[in-house]
Parts: structure tokens; sequence; C-alpha cells
């Protein structure tokens, strides 16, 4: 089996059901094969073959998904790329991926013609023609009768998705058809999808969650999937209600973004059969806001990692009223899961250690990192790097990102406990914790905050608020007002940004 069997066996089986809507667009499953079948062979004939790196630049649009397939029906390998990225940042996962064709977007044309693309690279753009670039319209304007079949196997490989580097260069992690299918699996039946099913994209899906568990499970089962290529509070009411989705997933920010629009009770969003976040879990008073404005009790939150495919936890939505702030208590179907101490032996009670997966939906590796690779596959097992620990019920609290820890006197620190405690401030709309060089204690802690509502003293408050909640070695010593933190193009904090800005500090 592979992706682009899915498609063509949906068209036969289902060729009037609406696969895409595509704002004013409405497109059917027979369509979508087709049109898919016409750009594989457009592709071949300008040499794209077998194993050939294609980047993917656009937005969650029509084409997104026909480019996406077609790639994958002629055997090359996908590597789609968010549609935020700047020049540079594209320019660097160009050269790293090999690519030999690149896709693009009209309204990302400009981030793009500045780059100095090899001769070589097959360059397509969609919109009106350009000299040096291939017309994405014209690829699809002379209809294909026969059809393209895909000979590929669940074990070659499919795709490549660059991680989104916050913590250094983004790093490519390859999977095979296996890994994807396995990952979709598991969404499609945790998350009882089917052929009416009606999944709201509004995340980018250059990402594996809203492309691997979201549209290819979809997918397989012959879902319906609506596009948005921006997120916006509004634009997500408007197309959840009026196009009755079913599935929805996002970052907690956009829950939380959507449950402060002030005419969120006029939308009717009672057809949302499961609200999925992940990326992050919202705490209990957070939890609270989003089922209070989306007027629901269908909140699910799913852990996991690109690496992963991603697969690992969820937590179910009745689950969300005493555990909320857990990834829950057992690992997603197709993946398992241990917590383990430095020399990979199962951690005792509510001792800290690092999770581990595994499972078929694992990546096959780094791109042209053997050794990365390595250390992050062993013996079968995914180290992810996220620290936690089980609870009394068997519930699983991430404590903090590995390398995210703090080490103040030889003392472990975990940030993320102390932005829990924080972020309870009425004060404080958001906060992140980082570790500050110390010529005596090696680190110490700082935070940064952004306040919702002024603080006379924000140093003063904050270790005020913190007194009796957090042992004294936990409390931050340094305090930074600050407008917005850093965030990358899934909306995750980029502490580095933070830890460069201190170390500037530190030595100016």
């Amino acid at each position: 089996m592979n992706i682009s069997e899915l498609l063509a066996r949906n068209a036969r089986k289902y060729p009037e059901r609406e696969a895409i809507v595509n704002g004013a667009e409405r497109v059917t499953y027979r369509t979508f094969d087709q049109d898919v079948n016409t750009l594989a062979y457009g592709l071949r004939e300008l040499g794209i073959s077998q194993g050939d790196k294609v980047v993917l630049f656009m937005p969650n649009t029509k084409k997104f998904l026909y480019t996406y397939i077609a790639v994958m029906r002629l055997g090359a390998v996908i590597v789609p790329v968010n549609a935020k990225l700047t020049g540079t940042e594209l320019d660097y996962i160009l050269g790293h991926s090999d690519a030999k064709a690149v896709f693009v977007h009209e309204h990302l044309f400009p981030v793009v013609e500045a780059l100095a693309l090899p001769a070589r690279m097959v360059s397509v753009k969609t919109g009106a023609a350009v000299e040096g670039w291939i017309s994405f319209e014209a690829l699809l304007s002379v209809p294909v009768s026969e059809e393209f079949i895909c000979q590929m196997k669940e074990d070659d490989e499919a795709t490549i998705l660059y991680t989104s580097g916050t913590t250094g260069k983004p790093k490519g992690v390859v999977f095979t058809y296996r890994n994807i299918l396995t990952a979709a699996t598991m969404m499609c039946i945790e998350m009882t999808m089917n052929t009416e099913s009606r999944i709201l994209h509004m995340m980018p899906l250059s990402h594996s969650a809203p492309l691997h568990l979201f549209f290819v499970s979809g997918l397989y089962v012959g879902a319906a999937h609506i596009l948005a290529p921006v997120f916006t509070p509004e634009l997500l009411l408007d197309l959840a209600s009026r196009e009755k989705i079913t599935h929805f997933f996002g970052a907690p920010v956009a829950y939380l973004f959507t449950a402060k629009h002030p005419r969120i009770a006029e939308y009717d969003l009672s057809s949302a059969k499961y609200w999925v976040y992940g990326g992050a879990p919202l705490g209990t008073k957070e939890v609270q806001v989003v089922q209070q404005a989306f007027q629901t009790e269908n909140l699910v939150c799913v852990y996991g990692l690109t690496e992963a495919g991603p697969n690992g936890t969820l937590l179910k939505a009745e689950e969300h009223a005493h555990k909320a702030g857990s990834i829950g208590r057992r690992a997603a179907l197709n993946c398992e899961l241990r917590i383990v101490d430095a020399d990979g032996k199962d951690v005792a009670g509510d001792e800290v250690g690092e999770i581990v997966l595994r499972g078929e939906g694992t990546m096959k590796g780094y791109y042209k990192d053997e050794e990365l690779t390595a250390d992050t596959i062993r013996g079968g097992w995914l180290y992810t790097g996220d620290m936690a620990r089980f609870d009394e019920d068997g519930y699983i609290w991430v404590v903090d990102r590995k390398k995210d820890i703090i080490i103040s006197g030889g003392v472990n620190i975990f940030p993320k406990e102390i932005e829990d405690v924080l972020s309870a401030h009425p004060a404080i709309a958001e906060v992140a914790v980082v570790g500050v060089p110390h010529p005596e204690w090696g680190e110490t802690v700082k935070a940064f905050i952004v306040p919702a509502t002024e603080m006379v003293d924000i140093e003063i408050e904050c270790k005020r608020f913190l007194k009796g909640k957090l042992a004294d070695y936990k409390i931050p010593k340094l305090y930074e007002t600050i407008a917005q933190l850093p965030r990358n193009a899934t909306g995750k904090i980029i502490k580095t940004t933070l830890r460069e800005a201190k170390t500037q500090e530190a030595t100016g």
C-alpha cells in the first residue's frame, strides 16, 4: 500500500464524494485523482523520477495536495516546507535535501525570487507565468486518460519533513510509506474517522501532525478535507460552522485566541466530534476557558513528535476534568511508551525520566546524519528528549525538554514547572524560563514575562506569587518584561532566541 493508491482507490469507490473544499471550489475524489494523474505525467516529462527530492513551498491549498500526491505517484520523495519560512531558511532546505525540483505558490514567490537556484533545478510556480519558471496550470492543462500506477512499496521512502529548528538548524526526518500509514491508521481508529468525516485543515500541512494524522488519515477513509491557507479565529469559526466539520487539529494558541472571539457564541460548532490539540498541553484553567467558549466537552490532547510519525499518547475528552495538563496514561494505537533513566532502565514511582517511544510510525532516520539517527533511535526505541513522570494514577506529566533543563549548583531545575506556576498569575499572559550563565553556580534562572496587565514591580510580584509554591532554589532570580515571546512557524517558543538575548546581556 502507498498514499497514491489511497487516492486512486477512493476515486474508484467514491467518485462523486466531496474530497476537497478549497474556498469556493469543491473537488470530488474522481477529479482529485484525475488531476493528480495529469500532474504526475507532467512531472515525469520534466525529468523527475523515482527517488528525486521535490520541495513543496505552498500554504494549505488544493495545489499543495495535488503536488504532494503527484510526486509520490512518480516514486519521488516529497519535501513539504512551511509557507512562513524566510528565503534563507528555504535556501538551506533546498540545499540540504538535494532538491531536484521546487514547487512554489504564487503568493510565496517573492520569498523565492531572490534565491540563486541551481540551473539544474526544475522550478514550478502557480499563477502568472514567469521567465525561467514552469507554469503549474500548464502542467494540468492537458488531460491524460491513461492511469499512472504508483509502484512504491510500504518500506520505500515517501517524504522528508524538516523539524522546526527551535534548537538549531532544521533536521530532515525521513519517512517511509509504512511509517506514515501507521500513524494515519492510529488516528483513524482513535478519533473514529470515516467517510462522513469532514476535517478542517488550518495548521500548516507541511508539518507531521496536520499532514500524517489528519490529511493522510482522512484520505485513508475517504473523508472531506476543508482547506484554509491561514489561521484566524474568525475563519476557524466560520468554516467550522458553515462546513459542519467533525475534526480539527490546532496548536493550543489557536484555541485560546479563538476562545476570545467576541462573537464565538453566535456560531454553531455542534458538528465537531473531536477538537484535537497538540504541541503542548493545556492546563486546567485554559481547558475550562476553551470548553466554555466552544461549548464542548470534546477536547482531546495528542502527544508525539515529528520523529515518531507523530505517534505517542492521548488524553481523552473525559479525562480532562481531572487530569488536564497531562498527556494521558497510555500510548496510542501502534505505539509503545516507557519513561527511562540515563541508563535506559524504567524509572520507579514518580521519578523523572526521558520518554522513549517505539512503533512502526517511527522515522527511518535523519537525512544525511547517521550519527544523530543512531543517538536518537537506540535498541528500537526513539529517545524523545522529553522529561516526564508518572503520577499515582499512571498519568504522564511532561516536566520539560531535556535540553531546556537548568543546572544550577549541580541541581536540576525544570523551567516548565516554574512556567506552569507563573502562568496562573492573573497579570501574566505568557512566560518563558531559561538558564542564564552564572560565574559561581553555572546557571541561574531567568523569567521572560509577557504581562496581561501592568505590574508595578514584576520581580517583587513574581517572587511573592511563587513563595510557598516552589522551593526557593527554583524561584527565578532575574526577570524581564517582553512584548511577545519568539515563536517559530508552528507556534512553539524559540528558547534559543531568549538564550542568545540573555548571553549578549551577560557579556555586553
